[in-house]
């Protein structure tokens, strides 16, 4: 397998148990994940992402979830955002468990393409990058998406909520590809 074929059976395996996660979240509380606006998601992703830079400083944590499991919510609360930024305002709250998954896989498959995109630009710089730098940039993001939404969605030269979310996944994403280098998730 060359670096790209390897890029992507990494990816889809993290996608893989991120959708999995997602999926028995589901059966445990459906859709409830609905009721959140913008700002909201922001806030649970922003939780997990300045936590795990609070552990990366002070080289210690007290509660057990893992940095790893933190990504994943990063994952997961990032596809969930461009779930809720795509579906009308007045899409019902309780989505069916398929309606849920097909959303999920619909926007997964999305960033995957926008990952591909850069990555045929970039290279794969994103592997020189250390964990630190993903956390940093995805801080960056979320501070970019609250004042889009404290602009009422407007921007004059900027991406928009979504791109930054798409961003924020591929970040969370190769985080946990590197996180599990040493061993490959099959």
């Amino acid at each position: 397998m060359n670096s790209s074929e390897i890029t992507l059976h990494q990816y889809h395996a993290v996608v893989a148990r991120c959708k999995d996660l997602y999926v028995r979240k589901a059966a445990d509380y459906g859709t409830s994940w609905r009721v959140l606006r913008s700002i909201s998601i922001v806030d649970q992703i922003y939780i997990k992402a300045w936590r795990i830079r609070q552990i990366q400083e002070m080289e210690s944590q007290m509660i057990d979830d893992s940095i790893e499991s933190e990504f994943v919510g990063i994952v997961n609360y990032g596809i969930i955002a461009l779930i809720q930024h795509f579906l009308p305002k007045d899409a019902d709250i309780d989505l069916s468990a398929d309606t849920a998954k097909e959303l999920y896989e619909q926007r997964a498959a999305e960033i995957e393409a926008l990952m591909l995109k850069k990555n045929h630009d970039y290279g794969e710089a994103w592997r020189a990058m250390s964990q630190a730098s993903f956390v940093d940039l995805i801080l960056v993001k979320l501070l970019r998406i609250r004042q889009i939404i404290a602009n009422d969605g407007a921007v004059k030269v900027s991406e928009g909520a979504d791109a930054n979310f798409a961003d924020i996944v591929n970040y969370g994403i190769f985080a946990l590809i590197l996180m599990n280098e040493e061993e490959p998730l099959i």
